[in-house]
């Protein structure tokens, strides 16, 4: 599994995990991103039940696996933390946050662990993760593509975990984690958005927040990372594009 340090600043970091080789190829790829910080670390969607031996071996080299504090689930998928009773083995008192829409599903994954489950409200939350840095922010994102969803931003470092929105489905041999050629990109992103995201007043709703946030990198659950000019190129990109396609199927 590859790995990309994001951003780091002392013992505070964002790292991307990533692109497993040995993956199989009837599960689709997915990025995990970890939050490091003195205090612990928070880690946003960190996949499902196929995935967790190669995350953990990976996190475990940046942290002791006890140490992670809390989840984030962007939204309910399974390839979001369907490895919930997995994780809460390594990691019983972590808590983990996710829409109040979607409480009641996730806990199929593992019902015992509900009592760890923080109801996101719609309007979002702030999460203190570390005594030390302004808190990190759920800003709604919903029906992009879930009914309950939403992303993450961190003021400390500028970076908005995004989620599905921006994400791309990448040939095996693809090896960059961030974009390098957006219109090139273009290609492994435009079909998974126009079927999966339903919703263009929603859509344009997510994009507003997001240009008022101004993150330096976008950072999505599939495919590579928009830095520098790419992100105003994705947003732009994103707010042209006619969403919601099987509807006219």
């Amino acid at each position: 599994m590859k790995k990309k340090v994001l951003f780091e600043q002392g013992d505070y970091k964002w790292i991307m995990y990533g692109r497993d080789p040995e993956k199989s190829h009837y599960v689709i790829d997915t990025n995990e991103y970890m939050i490091l910080t003195e205090d612990g670390a928070t880690l946003m969607d960190p996949g499902g039940t196929e995935v967790f031996p190669p995350v953990v071996a990976a996190i475990s080299k940046d942290v002791h696996v006890g140490k992670v504090h809390s989840f984030i689930c962007s939204h309910q998928d399974p390839d979001i933390m369907s490895s919930l009773p997995l994780w809460m083995g390594l990691c019983p008192k972590a808590k983990i946050y996710m829409s109040w829409v979607w409480t009641g599903f996730v806990a199929h994954f593992g019902h015992e662990y509900a009592p760890n489950f923080v109801a996101v409200p719609d309007e979002g939350i702030s999460i203190r993760i570390s005594k030390n840095l302004e808190p990190i922010q759920l800003i709604p994102a919903h029906y992009c593509h879930s009914s309950g969803n939403f992303s993450v931003y961190d003021p400390n470092s500028k970076i908005l975990f995004s989620g599905d929105i921006g994400g791309a489905i990448l040939p095996n041999d693809h090896v960059q984690l961030l974009v390098e050629n957006f219109d090139q990109h273009i290609q492994y992103m435009e079909g998974f958005h126009k079927r999966w995201m339903p919703s263009n007043k929603a859509k344009l709703a997510w994009i507003k927040r997001v240009r008022a946030l101004k993150p330096n990198l976008i950072c999505p659950q599939h495919g590579s990372v928009f830095s520098g000019e790419n992100v105003n190129k994705f947003l732009n990109w994103l707010e042209a594009l006619d969403v919601g396609s099987a509807i006219t199927a």
